[in-house]
């Protein structure tokens, strides 16, 4: 589709129609312990989550939502399943976007009531498919396809289209990266709606990193999505810790630090591995984007040293430390460490 994407606001972020990508999470607490969910808000939004999901399954959740909105700061979203009241009801607390799947509200009666609630507070509804629970009739046409998905995802757009709103953002989740990826490249080519991606059930550490990173990435290299969450399995701040990575090494985001180190090898006489984790402990939290080298031995250090913003490359007893591409200074270990750490803390801080 040769369409520009849709463009919205949520609760005053912007995704869709060219604007940055935006990284999303959702909270595991209980909904209804208000306090406890705006703690967890507030840790994500530390983190650098941008908008936050939580579950809403009943009553007591969306009454939770005008405190958690007065005493958190970023665009929130209520998750509903089965019941369009606890949406409708989520809305007239302050809820910024709700997420439903038209599919299991029972009636198009119901998504109506939803939509004109929607429609009177002007907040985006996200349609999300996921390929474990996709319709019986989808199903058995299609089974748990890309085909399928998409074809789920725009007929109960097309629901919301008849009650003449637009608003909408799409997600089409698999647990199997193959299938998410073609999944979302289908529905781009059909649709303008905005699109939130992931990997849904991608597990628990590395694996599901891993697996996000692959799906996610291959399509922001696409140039398809606009608001991302990596689902893992424990605590959501890592969820947003992995996205911001996988903007950043998908060239989308450029803030902070980003460490090149290399794999080591048997010319390696130092050891590298602690003095990366040495230098990446002792840096200060900053927001400026800086490029770091910390290379392990003569053959691509000193280059990798030169194309960094600022770079160190170790001999057998000593190092040389470029700046900018041009070589500053040389001395022996550990000192020359401790300066070079010196030297980037003193360039964050500027």
């Amino acid at each position: 589709m040769d369409k520009e994407v849709l463009r919205f606001d949520i609760g005053g972020t912007a995704i869709g129609g060219g604007s940055p990508v935006t990284i999303q999470s959702m909270t595991n607490t209980d909904t209804r312990n208000a306090e406890a969910t705006t703690a967890q808000i507030l840790a994500l939004e530390e983190a650098g989550c941008e908008i936050v999901r939580f579950s809403v399954y009943d009553e007591d959740c969306a009454k939770a939502i005008p405190y958690i909105k007065a005493h958190t700061h970023i665009p929130l979203v209520a998750d509903i399943h089965f019941d369009h009241r606890l949406a409708i009801s989520a809305i007239e607390n302050g809820i910024d976007k709700v997420r439903i799947n038209p599919g299991n509200f029972g009636s198009e009666a119901k998504v109506r009531e939803l939509v004109a609630a929607a429609k009177t507070a002007d907040i985006p509804i996200r349609i999300g498919v996921n390929g474990g629970s996709l319709e019986k009739e989808i199903l058995h046409k299609y089974g748990i396809t890309p085909e399928g998905m998409v074809e789920s995802a725009l007929s109960h757009a097309a629901i919301l289209e008849r009650c003449g709103f637009e608003k909408i953002v799409l997600s089409l989740k698999a647990s199997t990266v193959s299938t998410t990826v073609k999944a979302y490249r289908l529905a781009r080519t059909r649709t303008c709606y905005p699109l939130h991606l992931g990997v849904t059930e991608a597990g628990m550490g590395e694996d599901a990193v891993v697996k996000s990173a692959i799906g996610i990435g291959s399509l922001l290299l696409d140039g398809i999505g606009d608001t991302i969450r990596v689902s893992l399995t424990g605590d959501p701040v890592k969820e947003v810790y992995a996205a911001k990575q996988i903007l950043k090494s998908t060239g989308l985001r450029h803030d902070g630090v980003e460490i090149v180190s290399c794999p080591t090898c048997g010319r390696t006489r130092v050891d590298l591995e602690s003095i990366v984790s040495h230098v990446k402990s002792s840096l200060v939290k900053s927001s400026t984007p800086l490029r770091i080298a910390v290379m392990g031995c003569a053959v691509n250090g000193p280059g990798e040293a030169r194309e960094a913003d600022i770079g160190i490359a170790f001999g057998l007893k000593n190092a040389v430390v470029f700046k900018k591409g041009e070589l500053r200074y040389s001395g022996l270990l550990p000192e020359v460490v401790d300066k070079f750490i010196s030297d980037v803390n003193n360039l964050l801080s500027e």
